[in-house]
């Protein structure tokens, strides 16, 4: 009878009293291990090798769950007396183990504050509030130095070269061919330390515009004078001209009408008041180049004519009424001096080829309109010849003629033979291979309504041609 009640005294202990399960958590598998006495059947028997299995089993269960409890308290599976796991109620956690982020103390002293008021840990830089001010400067360090207190430091950039100056400008330049802004290219000269190669940019940017289109030769002019007076003096502008007439016989093996362009580029610069009028006459009697005279001579003609070396605005920046005007007056002096070649380079000056069909439509009408056989002649060539070149698109070809077709009508009240001389000149442009036989097929004709027939029978005739 004692020996049951030690066993009875022994399980309500491991089971009732936590404190006590803490303090012999140790010895609970020697207490499990003993002979212990267990009910079966009613009847109190010795423990068998099973049943101190499972009191181990039990024991170990209950150790693992005492262990979580301290970490997730209140979350934990319990036991019941048959070993099997019972849910208990969710209870918020106590321990501050299982809350994430908490900088607060894990240790047992202080007040349960941040560490380092907030400012430790990984990726902070200080405490919330906290200003940085100047570090003073300890006299004592020995690394100290008294010239390094009155030191002011600068970003120096050094002065380009002249392969460096050429590499770093050049895209400047083309870059504004595009968008035509010179504020920008000022503000970006500006930030590069020209030095000596101040006065070789209107040299390179006047090098570029010799080979480019007539309207980048008019914001090469206007670049000159923005930046004339902001970042460049007249002096810079009058030697970068004294070099580019020194170079001007190798500036002709790349663009033969060197001269001429030179030379209104400098009336152009007297025009705007960024060369002085004696610029030119200070050269009479001292120049030895053929080059150079033509292009003095070419800036003093342009000068007497008061058009001050104007290039004029290029591509699609002008109206469409000025466009018509320039195309019109441009098959004029073409049916006048018969120069294809000329024609071709004056079409192209215009820099519209999206425009082109226009110059197809006034052409067609042109021929339309004629009484005689010449203008349908020269026009014929003009367009085999530009179609032959590629100067011509098919799309801007086909564009012409279909506005032709579409018109016919009203040409028609005006021209009363118009629909018969279309027709020709259209099956002439198809044998020139200048149109395909599908734009040759559109072209409209104008038959005749014809009621009564003599091989009819006088049979009237409904439909109409």
């Amino acid at each position: 009878m004692a020996t049951e009640c030690q066993a009875w005294l022994n399980d309500n202990l491991v089971e009732n009293n936590p404190l006590s399960s803490s303090l012999l958590s140790s010895d609970d598998e020697k207490v499990e291990t003993l002979n212990i006495d267990n009910e079966i059947n009613g009847s109190w028997t010795t423990a068998t090798s099973s049943t101190i299995h499972e009191a181990r089993v039990k024991a170990k269960a209950k150790r693992r769950l005492r262990k979580n409890s301290s970490r997730d308290s209140g979350r934990g599976d319990s036991l019941s007396d048959n070993g099997e796991s019972l849910r208990a109620v969710l209870v918020p956690p106590t321990s501050p183990k299982g809350k994430l982020l908490d900088r607060k103390s894990r240790s047992r002293k202080g007040r349960g504050l941040p560490k380092k008021g907030g400012a430790g840990g990984k990726g902070v830089w200080g405490s919330p509030g906290e200003v940085y001010d100047l570090e003073e400067i300890d006299v004592k360090d020995p690394n100290y130095d008294e010239d390094q207190e009155n030191c002011v430091y600068e970003t120096v950039v050094l002065p380009l070269d002249e392969g460096v100056f050429e590499k770093t400008v050049t895209p400047i330049v083309q870059e504004y061919f595009e968008h035509g802004d010179t504020n920008e290219v000022a503000e970006l000269l500006s930030e590069l330390n020209l030095g000596e190669m101040k006065s070789d940019v209107p040299m390179l940017a006047v090098s570029l515009a010799l080979e480019a289109k007539a309207s980048h030769r008019e914001l090469t002019s206007r670049l000159l004078t923005d930046l004339c007076g902001k970042l460049l003096s007249t002096a810079d502008v009058e030697k970068s001209f004294d070099r580019l007439l020194r170079e001007l016989p190798e500036l002709v093996l790349d663009t033969p009408g060197a001269p001429q362009l030179v030379g209104q580029f400098i009336a152009r610069a007297v025009g705007d008041k960024i060369l002085s009028r004696d610029y030119i006459e200070s050269y009479k009697g001292k120049v030895d180049c053929d080059h150079a005279r033509a292009a003095l001579d070419r800036a003093a003609v342009l000068l007497k004519m008061s058009k001050g070396g104007l290039w004029g605005t290029g591509g699609g920046q002008r109206p469409v009424k000025q466009l018509i005007k320039e195309i019109n007056l441009l098959l004029k002096e073409y049916l006048l001096s018969g120069d294809v070649a000329e024609a071709e380079r004056c079409l192209q000056e215009l820099e519209v080829p999206h425009f082109y069909h226009e110059f197809i439509y006034e052409a067609v009408v042109m021929v339309l309109e004629s009484t005689g056989e010449t203008t349908f002649k020269m026009v014929l060539q003009l367009l085999k010849f530009l179609w032959e070149s590629s100067v011509i698109t098919v799309d801007q070809m086909r564009r012409g003629f279909e506005r032709v077709y579409m018109e016919i009508p009203e040409i028609n009240i005006d021209v009363p033979h118009a629909y018969s001389v279309l027709e020709q000149f259209v099956e002439q442009s198809f044998n020139a291979g200048v149109i395909n036989k599908k734009l040759r097929d559109l072209c409209p004709c104008r038959g005749r309504k014809r009621f009564v027939s003599e091989g009819d029978g006088g049979r009237l005739k409904l439909e109409s041609y």
